[in-house]
């Protein structure tokens, strides 16, 4: 069975053995990046104790990887996404961009700032008929399903919560690709497989990179991985290592 990565745009196996897409997450608040932490998100130390440079992190993932899921966590936590990075990191990398839609129209916010895909959250957004207006609006969507304790997280208007049920309630209202975000616990690579045969799913949360073999038994598209070992070795950079870009937006000199 083939599919399509949305990765690189090629076709790759899914089931067949070979290898899928793994795809980069960046946590960014206040123009900060961040990392995972037992208490939430913390900033992301750089090389002399202080805050990494955004710029930096891309500038390193961009060697490796042709897409970049960026969690914006003012858009989350404050409803405030973070517009201008999203523009200037869609200059060196395509984005996903989970910043925190609750409402069809900041969907579009999100996508004219650059993003090529807006998340989506079934624990963010109203329910069904908001995102079936997102739909209406711009098909680049794709769905966050948050598991935890082995059930999706919902908003109160989602009258499915079992996850095979409100996949196929998604999936009806237009979008078709979903990431599976697993807390807490490891992903269950059961449900995934369940959700799979009925269209692209992507695994994320506790998902790591050593776990990649399983996406394919699984018949998922591809896997989302935290950077902690990259932002480690950017940590540790050499101090003649190349100039940093700006972490400002409003200071980048390269604008059209």
């Amino acid at each position: 069975m083939a599919g399509t990565s949305a990765a690189t745009g090629k076709p790759h196996p899914t089931g067949a053995g070979g290898p899928l897409p793994l795809v980069p997450i960046l946590l960014l608040r206040r123009g900060r990046v961040c990392r995972p932490a037992d208490d939430g998100p913390e900033p992301a130390a750089g090389r002399d104790g202080g805050p990494l440079d955004p710029f930096d992190v891309i500038d390193r993932l961009v060697r490796d990887y042709k897409l970049l899921y960026l969690v914006d966590l003012d858009g989350i936590e404050r409803s405030e996404p973070q517009l201008d990075y999203i523009q200037e990191f869609s200059r060196d990398l395509p984005l996903w961009v989970d910043g925190g839609v609750r409402t069809a129209d900041q969907s579009i916010d999100i996508l004219v700032a650059g993003a090529q895909r807006a998340v989506v959250s079934t624990g963010l957004l109203a329910g069904p008929d908001e995102l079936e207006r997102a739909w209406g609006l711009s098909t680049e969507l794709v769905v966050q399903v948050p598991i935890q304790g082995g059930r999706p997280i919902v908003e109160t208007d989602w009258p499915e919560t079992e996850a095979a049920a409100l996949a196929a309630s998604i999936r009806s209202a237009g979008p078709q690709e979903l990431v599976l975000s697993f807390r807490e616990n490891d992903p269950d690579w059961s449900m995934v497989r369940r959700l799979a045969a009925g269209g692209p799913v992507w695994v994320d949360g506790t998902f790591q990179r050593a776990q990649a073999p399983r996406l394919a038994e699984a018949g998922a598209s591809g896997g989302l991985f935290h950077i902690d070992d990259i932002l480690d070795e950017l940590r540790g950079s050499a101090p003649n290592a190349a100039p940093a870009r700006s972490s400002s937006p409003a200071l980048r000199d390269d604008e059209d």
